[in-house]
């Protein structure tokens, strides 16, 4: 409401607004409306513009620029979601931290898995390749032995000499290169899997069963055995019960062909 004032100072301004522009409080009183606008209070004095300014920007009703108003309205959606949720909230990520635990145990437990059957197939495809290796050569090993047991027969005869000799030592030399091992020799002890025995005998001088000559010398391979020892075997004459052996068993004292050796033995 204007109107002019009696006392001559011109027109005065009646502000009957009930929140007060500048303090942005709520007017209380009676005569609270009457006060002219731009007054605080009594005994007040006048403002600078910027102080008024900084007091405007808090009045209820200014408007805030819209990013301002979002952060707020995010800032009090986040905390009105933290009181909703309680002291519970946290529950989820350890229940995830759970689960990723339980997943890197099953992941790991797997590479275990399978780095122990790479090392399993490694060990046997290495074990299958000495295994075939051996036995190709061991078959040519085997094709070669008529050589050399040639080579043997013209030794003991005294006809290796000159540029055979030197070529039956080069061969001879290159196939122990390869693992080829010759064995048997008089007055080893029998042992029908590595021997053969061709003639059987007694003899007095032995005290077990005991190869007394050598037809053919015996080839192997590591463990492989490429030919048996072909060799004439001799038993005590007597047993351990003093009874000499092949009395009324009808077997032949002395040179005769023992019955029961393996398959395969028997006299020239």
């Amino acid at each position: 409401m204007t109107g002019p004032d009696d006392t001559g100072t011109g027109p005065v301004i009646h502000d009957n607004r009930r929140i007060d522009p500048v303090t942005g409080q709520v007017r209380r009183g009676k005569h609270a409306a009457s006060k002219p606008a731009g007054t605080a209070g009594a005994g007040r004095g006048p403002e600078s513009g910027g102080a008024r300014h900084g007091r405007e920007t808090d009045m209820p009703g200014r408007t805030e620029r819209p990013e301002q108003a979002a952060a707020a309205d995010e800032a009090s959606g986040a905390e009105d979601r933290a009181a909703a949720e309680g002291p519970g909230a946290a529950a989820p990520d350890g229940q995830e931290a759970r689960d990723l635990a339980t997943q890197l145990a099953e992941r790991t437990a797997d590479l275990q898995r399978l780095q122990a059957e790479y090392a399993n197939y490694r060990k046997r495809v290495d074990r299958d390749r000495a295994a075939v290796r051996e036995y190709a050569v061991a078959n040519v090993l085997a094709d070669l032995l008529p050589a050399l047991d040639a080579i043997g027969q013209a030794r003991e005869h005294g006809e290796l000499s000159g540029g055979f000799k030197s070529v039956a030592d080069s061969l001879q030399s290159a196939l122990n290169k390869m693992g080829l091992v010759s064995y048997g020799e008089r007055g080893d002890a029998f042992d029908p899997k590595i021997h053969e025995a061709l003639t059987h005998t007694y003899s007095p001088d032995v005290t077990q069963d005991t190869c007394v000559e050598i037809f053919q010398p015996g080839y192997k391979v590591g463990e492989r055995i490429l030919r048996p020892a072909r060799v004439a075997v001799a038993e005590p004459e007597t047993g351990p019960d003093g009874v000499r052996n092949g009395d009324g068993d009808g077997t032949a004292g002395d040179g005769g062909s023992a019955t029961g050796w393996p398959s395969g033995e028997g006299t020239d």
